[in-house]
């Protein structure tokens, strides 16, 4: 036997709410709720929902400078 209370178990990270439907996360999806959310997030990166801003192709071609 150990001296561990095992009814007290601080977890490692704080539940946040889910970044879909905002319900509390849960371990196996993390930081989802849910397979369903998860896979809601993953179709929209599959997609291309999310994009992250760029340059121009036109800007780099001309080096950045102005005509």
């Amino acid at each position: 036997m150990t001296d561990i209370d095992t009814g007290k178990v601080t977890p490692l990270r704080p539940r946040r709410p889910c970044p879909e439907c905002g319900k509390p996360s849960a371990r196996e999806h993390y930081p989802f709720c849910s397979k369903r959310c998860k896979d809601v997030d993953l179709n929209r990166w599959l997609s291309g929902r999310y994009v992250i801003p760029g340059r121009d192709e036109e800007d780099e071609a001309s080096g950045g400078q102005p005509e």
